[in-house]
């Protein structure tokens, strides 16, 4: 198996070296050279088996011969023992064809868990095998952050610097990437917003010698490895609802569109994904994309949903690239667009070939408030705000779904809980286990929208740039 970039002027590199490159050298997201396919039968046989079984089958078919079976079984197996749920991601009826997929019990309490507890042992793993250290860069909405510091603490190849906005998360998500004590964590709150984090990032992999400097990678959605574990979960829900011998709809809540992108890979695979929703708040981007066909960078809106105040859908490019065709020159010409216009404008077929596959909503403030109380009271159960968006955007596509749709519960309701207080009158508590964490001492560095001052920053933390530097 190898992988290719959507910018189609990088070499193409088996699994473990895009897992670790992260980004392309050409500034690409790696996809699949070709995507690998499972027939009906094999889907149907995974029915009640467990969440690693069916991991370490999906991603065996990624992985190819760069890991063996017995050490991709291990790892799937090692990566669902911090979860504190059997079926690891349970399904919770809420609605005659409505089901809720709960993403968050995971140590961080969010769906970024399911991908990065594989994505911390399969890095470790390869840089053992390698004798080599690398520095994990991550721009983070919230999430991702904390995921990666849990995944990745204590951890003696590698050093993780986690860039999040400065006053625009929750308090339990800073909480949890600042109050971490393993020495090769480092927490930067940047003074911007995320689309700002997340343009320095691509900054950092833009500057070959520095990215030399510190061997630096990146476990965002940016990294093919975070898109390829979370295909499974699709796999595991729809199967326990009776695929592929029956039709199911997902709504997915998505600011960087990679959990959307990986239901799309679901699809392409053969898994038994019949329809994708796209849910926005206020950063709307990609439903406004999806109506329109112009794909328009407006200024970021600070909502209760923060993990989805995005502007810039990175992943995005990977289903431009699918939808045109595998055209590299047209995907480089319209992210040369993006750069220089602040927008792009998709042609046609490519449009077309989008809206075959996804339709999107959005939910603003006064909706996700409204079914937050409103699911609390007809059903008894707490939503966090971003998954209320996608309940709520599924509610309104109800009528066109005539057949299971699954909701993906992206948070455990307890991240986020001025905003759930402020909606339903209830102040949802931390699990018993994470009880401490409001009272954990903090550490973090405040650093301006500086690529150079964010550069200097990462060397002084960076194992691999001292050894290097003593060598």
């Amino acid at each position: 198996m190898r992988y290719i970039s959507t910018r189609g002027e990088a070499p193409g590199l088996g699994f473990m070296d895009a897992m670790l490159a992260g980004l392309a050298h050409d500034g690409g997201l790696y996809v699949p050279h070709a995507w690998p396919t499972f027939a009906s039968p094999v889907v149907a046989a995974w029915s009640g088996r467990s969440y690693p079984h069916v991991a370490a089958e999906i991603l065996r078919a990624f992985l190819g011969p760069d890991l063996t079976a017995a050490d991709l079984a291990r790892i799937t197996q090692e990566a669902a023992l911090p979860f504190r749920h059997p079926a690891v991601v349970p399904l919770v009826q809420l609605g005659p064809r409505t089901f809720v997929l709960e993403l968050f019990h995971g140590p961080t309490l969010a769906f970024k868990d399911l991908a990065m507890q594989l994505l911390g042992r399969l890095i470790d793993h390869a840089l053992k095998q390698r004798g080599e250290r690398a520095t994990i860069v991550a721009a983070t909405s919230g999430d991702t952050g904390g995921a990666a510091v849990e995944a990745f603490r204590g951890r003696d190849q590698v050093d993780v610097v986690v860039l999040y906005p400065h006053g625009r998360i929750s308090e339990v998500q800073r909480r949890m990437m600042t109050t971490v004590p393993d020495p090769n964590i480092h927490a930067v709150a940047v003074t911007g917003t995320f689309d700002d984090c997340q343009g320095l990032v691509k900054g950092l992999f833009a500057h070959q010698g520095f990215r030399e400097r510190v061997r630096l990678s990146a476990v965002n959605s940016i990294n093919w490895a975070r898109i390829a574990a979370q295909t499974v979960y699709y796999a595991v829900a729809a199967v326990a609802l009776g695929a592929p011998h029956r039709r199911v709809a997902f709504v997915v809540p998505t600011g960087n569109f990679g959990d959307a992108f990986a239901g799309y890979g679901a699809m392409r695979m053969g898994l038994p994904v019949a329809r994708l929703t796209v849910a926005t708040n206020l950063n709307d981007i990609v439903a406004r994309t999806l109506e329109t066909g112009r794909y328009a960078i407006r200024e970021v809106v600070a909502t209760a949903s923060p993990s989805m105040d995005i502007q810039v859908a990175s992943n995005f490019e990977r289903l431009l690239f699918e939808a045109s065709d595998r055209d590299a020159a047209a995907v480089r010409a319209l992210m040369s667009g993006l750069t220089h216009a602040r927008h792009f404008v998709i042609a046609p077929p490519a449009l077309a070939a989008i809206r075959a596959h996804f339709a999107a909503g959005r939910a603003d403030e006064e909706e996700t408030a409204a079914t937050m109380r409103t699911v609390r009271r007809e059903a008894g159960y707490l939503l966090d705000p971003h998954s209320a968006v996608a309940f709520a955007v599924a509610e309104k596509h109800s009528a066109e779904a005539q057949m299971p749709t699954i909701v993906l519960a992206t948070a455990h309701p307890a991240k986020f809980p001025d905003a759930v207080e402020r909606a339903t009158g209830i102040r949802p508590a931390l699990p018993d286990w994470l009880a401490e964490l409001p009272h954990r001492p903090e550490r973090v560095t405040v650093l301006p929208v500086d690529q150079s001052a964010v550069e200097r920053f990462i060397v002084s933390a960076s194992r691999a740039a001292r050894e290097g530097a003593a060598v």
